[in-house]
């Protein structure tokens, strides 16, 4: 029989043990981790300082205690199906009825943009309500970590990093993941370069945004490069901020204007322009259900 002394000693190497196994395999939150994970961008931040950014603001971006090698939110883009989501739920009549609501709220707004973009604003409202629920889902994920990371994947240290995290029952395919990898490595570092470059411009602390799991930010969840060529400053006050609500319906409008829509544009063309907004067939067909209910 083994003594009681012992047997409470041995049950608290035990803990001990598995505390430090945990924390090994487990790291600390994006929260804590940002001191510790500044070294796996260091790539990034001279290929940053190489295309021309100023490398005092580089430097000092990436010393920020909150940036994060953001493996929890990165590896979702790995394993993420556009097909499993329900589009469906947007097509509830309580759901139509707030979205209805929400084009009183802002009709202002969506008129003016429905003039000057030839948008509909039952088109604009859909892309909100499927985008961010009527802008009261904006995404936790922190954009600048997440896009970095991203970027940061052209390392094969760090490719193979995110490889090991991801659950082995969720992981896509060895090659199908290494050819990802490399497409959306250099997209994200193109991502990264407008994002810093929007965030200087409009004097915004890029380490207050947070959007989408990929990057997306805002009310109209737009991705940073397409922020400046096509973001609209929809209330006048000289900035475009796409967490405002006047903002984002303007940038709806004129994304959607830059890609071909018109007044009395015919349904064919409709669902092309906003394939463009988002590249799924289920998307586009809820985005016009929803505007069909909202005219009714």
């Amino acid at each position: 029989m083994i003594p009681v002394k012992y047997c409470s000693e041995k049950i608290r190497q035990i803990l001990v043990y598995f505390l430090f196994t945990i924390l090994i395999i487990f790291p600390c939150t994006n929260a804590t981790a940002g001191k510790d994970d500044a070294r796996y961008f260091n790539w990034l931040e001279t290929k940053l300082i190489e295309d021309g950014f100023d490398a005092d603001m580089i430097k000092n971006l990436f010393k920020n205690p909150k940036l994060s090698f953001n493996v929890k939110d990165v590896s979702l883009f790995f394993v993420h199906s556009e097909s499993r989501l329900n589009y469906n739920q947007y097509l509830h009549s309580p759901v139509i009825l707030l979205s209805k609501k929400y084009i009183q709220a802002h009709l202002t707004e969506l008129e003016t943009a429905e003039k000057r973009y030839g948008v509909d604003k039952e088109i604009i409202t859909a892309i909100i309500l499927v985008e961010t629920n009527l802008g009261t889902l904006l995404g936790k994920s922190h954009v600048f970590s997440t896009l970095a990371t991203m970027a940061s994947l052209s390392e094969p240290q760090l490719k193979e990093k995110l490889w090991r995290r991801i659950p082995a029952k969720r992981r896509l395919a060895r090659k199908r993941y290494d050819k990802k990898v490399s497409q959306k490595a250099e997209w994200a570092y193109n991502e990264v370069k407008a994002f810093i470059t929007y965030t200087s411009h409009e004097k915004i602390d890029p380490y207050t945004i947070y959007g989408s799991y990929a990057g997306a930010m805002g009310i109209a969840q737009f991705m940073p490069s397409n922020i400046m060529p096509l973001g609209r400053d929809g209330d006048n006050d000289g900035r475009v901020d796409l967490f405002n609500h006047a903002d984002a319906i303007a940038s709806i409008a004129n994304y959607l204007k830059h890609y071909g829509w018109r007044s009395g544009i015919n349904a064919k063309d409709a669902y092309k322009v906003i394939f463009k907004y988002n590249h799924s067939k289920p998307y586009v067909k809820t985005i016009l259900a929803i505007a069909k209910s909202l005219k009714g």
